[in-house]
């Protein structure tokens, strides 16, 4: 029997009727696909969000528990270095601390202390004490302006800035000295400062680079101070004749670095490194100087503080 016209009509209806109902299925399939997406991902950045907001309050509180152990000491008797771990809520922190005077000072530091650090790190002794002269320089006042010879320096030399003639605002500044090269600056960054205000730098808890910077200083002299200033029995200022008495004190700085590594409950580690200094008065017993993530690598506004 042959299908009548309206029997095709009914026909085509259905079929359009099916291919709408599988269009609709299909887009609550996809709808359905985004919201577990959208879920999973939501659960993975809460948890993330949560590990970092813990592992944040754990150093702040290892940060708070460097500043109550430093300032329970007059600032004679403050130890320079110190190493403590600590229970914090359902984790742990283990926190390292040293003053600043353990690194060389962009801002103080003579040439000479500055061209032994680059020499010893590399450079040839008279590239170093160019270098030396360009950090000098960057941080050296000025009233000449434009007629400065360091600043025509920059001009002639084709960059685009001129020195700061100012203090070094943080250690990563020194990209920006001209002339020095980017291998040597790496190889420097872990060894200086812009905290300490200290032309001098600690014997005690100075790197062995840093000690072998030190004008005059001779291999044996430096193993000979690296052998006996771990020796509690030491009168510590017989380092100082160890090392030649130049550049060096036992004097500390109200600058102090914590490395900090919080353990949480899962035994997952994050770790940061802070500068902080000490107040003598005011309602809060330290000030963050700089603050870096170890796990990302990020690090905040370096700056300079008036101590």
């Amino acid at each position: 029997m042959k299908a009548g016209p309206h029997d095709i009509d009914r026909g085509s209806q259905r079929g359009f009727i099916v291919i709408a109902v599988l269009w609709i299925l299909g887009a609550l399939s996809a709808l359905v696909l985004i919201y577990l997406t959208y879920v999973t991902n939501t659960a993975v950045i809460v948890a993330g969000s949560t590990d970092r907001i813990q592992a944040e309050a754990m150093v702040t509180a290892g940060l708070e528990l460097t500043a109550l152990q430093l300032s329970g000491f007059s600032e004679t008797a403050r130890p320079s270095s110190g190493t403590f771990n600590a229970r914090v809520g359902p984790g742990r922190v283990f926190v390292t601390f040293r003053s600043e005077a353990a690194r060389i000072d962009l801002n103080a530091a003579p040439k000479a202390l500055l061209a032994g650090l680059m020499a010893g790190l590399g450079a040839s002794p008279s590239s170093a004490a160019a270098y030396a002269d360009r950090v000098l320089a960057w941080r050296a006042p000025t009233e000449l302006g434009d007629d400065d010879p360091e600043t025509s320096f920059y001009k002639t030399s084709g960059v685009a800035y001129a020195p700061r003639h100012a203090p070094f605002p943080a250690p990563e500044e020194l990209w920006s000295v001209y002339g020095i090269p980017p291998a040597v600056i790496e190889r420097m960054l872990p060894f200086v400062t812009v905290f300490s205000n200290l032309a001098q730098v600690n014997v005690r808890d100075a790197a062995p680079q840093v000690l072998a910077a030190l004008p005059g200083m001779s291999p044996e002299a430096l193993q000979a101070v690296l052998s006996q200033r771990g020796d509690p029995a030491l009168d510590p200022r017989a380092l100082i004749g160890l090392s030649g008495g130049e550049g060096v004190t036992l004097e500390s700085s109200r600058a102090y670095r914590v490395a900090i590594e919080a353990e949480l409950a899962d035994g997952r580690r994050r770790g940061s490194e802070v500068v902080i200094l000490l107040l003598e008065s005011g309602d809060e017993p330290y000030r963050v100087l700089s603050w870096r993530n170890n796990s990302d690598g990020s690090t905040a506004p370096q700056r300079a503080s008036s101590r």
